[in-house]
This record gives structure tokens, sequence and C-alpha cells, in this order.
């Protein structure tokens, strides 16, 4: 029996995200001139403008039509000569796949083993580092927010892991789910490459992969030999404006990308890094309770480690984490990420992260518990309430904090 859905369903999922109205508003308009100097004048601003969000003053930026997938090897492509050594932190499911996108490119790749259920301990890079005698290992990549396992890593004290032991190894960033979600400061950290994607904290529709490199990386460029020409950092360094773009440059995504950066600095980047800690923790608050009936539990073990961009809840033998997934979407038209790699068919992922609201929060967690019920899920009731008072309680401190010497919080009409 075909459903009748009415309404606008939630989209959920660690990416793609939300796309504001506004953002999609400012693609519908005509094509213009590549050589227009308005348009010039946009990509220009983007460029700069991107380079506040991933905070840098020193790095270079790459914008890609592609996916992070793209980013990825955009960055490799431009460091990497085939046989050299590179020491991947094992983080989830995209370490590996940043991992495969090297060795495909002829690196000797060298992994540290984690469980996926805790954040990789940056001792073990200085320790990895320290052994090499010879300092042949060229570059660590590290990925910030793996969506798989839903954790985040600490890339400020893996920088200082590297830095302890005085290897000269470059540090590559994966911020494809943590830029404009949680804090990342290129320059301070020490960053040599950071790459990211347009579709989830960016909150443009897929298709733009963007590359930061600071001068270590750009010098590295100079004498890596890995294969390239669309991704080459030094074409698209030269002065012509299409050069940019190495070609025909992607319009109208440029046009989503400037009025969603325009969207990011009026609420300024640390708003934004507490709206997701507020709705994070709601969700987690939420699964918490959940979880108390045994049938569903956190896959990120230590709370302090848990993604503000994504939850990864994991399934008990017998809960169909396919099926409850796909009832989510199919019913209650609520999509959440599925299960990735290890976790294939043993979670599902509720994401938090983008253009997103209480509201929009309170509905997709009503309607994952609204899941459980009809699929005779097991869960301890009270995990909408728990999200509830958390918001409640995220925006009383808030309100306290604008207003140290207010009164009570007057209703407005």
């Amino acid at each position: 029996m075909m459903q009748v859905k009415r309404g606008r369903g939630f989209l959920s999922t660690p990416g793609p995200t939300n796309v504001p109205d506004r953002v999609l508003n400012a693609m519908h308009r005509p094509a213009v001139d590549l050589n227009d100097p308005d348009f010039l004048e946009l990509v220009n601003s983007c460029f700069d403008d991107l380079k506040k969000v991933f905070q840098t003053k020193n790095g270079e930026i790459f914008v890609y039509i592609t996916n992070g997938h793209g980013a990825w090897e955009a960055a490799l492509a431009n460091v990497l000569s085939a046989g050299d050594k590179l020491l991947v932190p094992e983080t989830g499911n995209f370490s590996g796949g940043w991992r495969d996108v090297a060795t495909a490119f002829g690196a000797s790749v060298q992994e540290i083993p984690n469980d996926w259920r805790r954040a990789m301990d940056p001792a073990k890079v200085a320790e990895a580092l320290a052994a090499d005698k010879a300092q042949e290992i060229k570059a660590v990549l590290l990925v910030h927010t793996d969506t798989a396992v839903g954790i985040t890593a600490d890339v400020q004290a893996v920088r200082k892991a590297i830095d302890s032991v005085g290897h000269p190894a470059l540090l590559m960033v994966d911020t494809i789910a943590s830029l404009g979600t949680v804090d990342f400061r290129m320059d301070e950290w020490g960053v040599d490459v950071a790459v990211s994607a347009s579709q989830k904290g960016l909150m443009v529709p897929p298709g733009l992969g963007v590359v930061a490199a600071g001068p270590r990386a750009v010098e590295a460029h100079r004498t890596a030999t890995a294969p390239r020409r669309y991704w080459d950092w030094g074409a698209r360094l030269q002065s012509e404006g299409y050069r940019k773009f190495c070609g025909t440059a992607p319009e109208h995504h440029m046009f989503a990308m400037r009025e969603a950066l325009d969207m990011i600095f009026e609420e300024g980047l640390e708003n934004i890094f507490r709206r997701h800690q507020m709705l994070a923790d709601a969700v987690r608050d939420c699964v918490s309770v959940w979880t108390e009936a045994g049938a569903l539990s956190f896959n990120a073990i230590n709370p302090a480690e848990r993604s503000n961009g994504v939850t990864t809840i994991l399934t008990a033998e017998g809960v169909d984490a396919v099926l409850l997934r796909e009832t989510a979407r199919d019913v209650f038209q609520t999509a959440l990420g599925g299960g990735l790699g290890k976790l294939q068919g043993k979670a599902f992922r509720i994401g938090h992260m983008g253009d997103l609201n209480e509201p929009m929060i309170l509905g997709t967690l009503s309607a994952v518990e609204t899941t459980l019920a009809y699929l005779d899920i097991p869960y301890q009731r009270g995990g909408i309430d728990a999200a509830i008072r958390s918001l409640a309680e995220a925006r009383k401190k808030a309100a306290a904090v604008a207003a140290p010497v207010a009164g009570p919080i007057s209703r407005v009409a």
C-alpha cells in the first residue's frame, strides 16, 4: 500500500545536511559570464571567508567540484610521491577510506589500530614517530570527527605529540564533518592541510570539496611527484580567475557558498559551536534514557569524546538496525544515518549538524522514539522529556550569560 506523505520530513543524516532556504534561493538565478567582475569578486570573497572558517591566515584555499573523497585525493595528490610513508591513526570507517586513497597513490601506510569505540591516543602517534629514526614518515592523516563512530579526535594533542618527538611530518586533517560544527583552528593547532566538503557544517548542497593548505604543505607540493592535473595546486594558484577551478567554475554552488558563509558570520562561529553543543547534549541526554532498557547503547564509550555533529547508536543482538532506519524514513519521514564498515547493520546514526534548531531535533528524536515503539524495540521512556529539559536549561544559561542582571525571561507576543 502506497503511503501518502504530507508536511516536511526531517533530514537527520550526518551528511548531506539541511540546506537553508536562503542558500537554495541564492542558487535560483541565471548563469553568468565566467569573467563577470561581480562573479570573480564573489569567488574571491568566498575564498577569503573560507580562510576565516578554517581559522587560517597563512593557508591557501582550493575549491574542487567534488565531494569529501575527492578532497582527500586532492590533498594527497599535491604532497605525495610514490613510496612516501604515511602514518594513519585509526579513527573509524573514514580513516580507512583516506588510507585507501593514499595506498592507491603508491604511499606506504602505517596504521595505528584502534577499536572504533574510543578516540585515538595521541601518545601512540608520538611513539610511532619516535620509532621512525630516519624520519621517513611524510605525513600523519587524521580524521577530526569520524561520523561512522560518532567520535571527535583531539587535533591539538596530535600536533603536540608530533612536536614532542621533533618529527617533521605534516599534519593533514579531515574536517569534513567538523568544520562549522566544532572549533577548528588550523594555524593555532599547527595543521598543514585541512580537507572539507560543502554538504555538512557549511550548509551547501553536495558537490564542492575544499582544501586548505599551509605553507609547509605548499612547499612539499613543489617536490611531490604524484600524478595530478585537475587537482594541482600550482595551476590553481595562477592569477587568472578561471584557473581557480581548472576550467568552468561551479557558479551556482559558489552562489550557494556565498550565502551560506553570510549566514555563518551572521550567527558567529562561537555561537555556531555553542548551538551544536546544545543540540548534541539534548540528543545524548535522550539516548542515555533510551539505553536503560538494554536494546540500545552509545558506540562512543567515553562521553567526553562524543561528537557534537552525530551520535552513533549501537543496537543489541536481535534488533534490526536497517529495518529501524528504513521504518523511520519510509513510515515516519525521518532520514537517519546507517551503520558503516564494521558497524553495518549494527548501528544507526542521528545527525545533528548544520542548519538545525531545537524543534527540528525534538522532531527527529520523537520520530526515532515512535519508530522504536512501532517496531516493539525496548527503550526506556522519558528520553524526549530529558531532551526538552536539556534544551530548556541550556537556553536559560545562555540567557543568563547574555543578560546577567535581567529579571525573569519575558514572554514575547
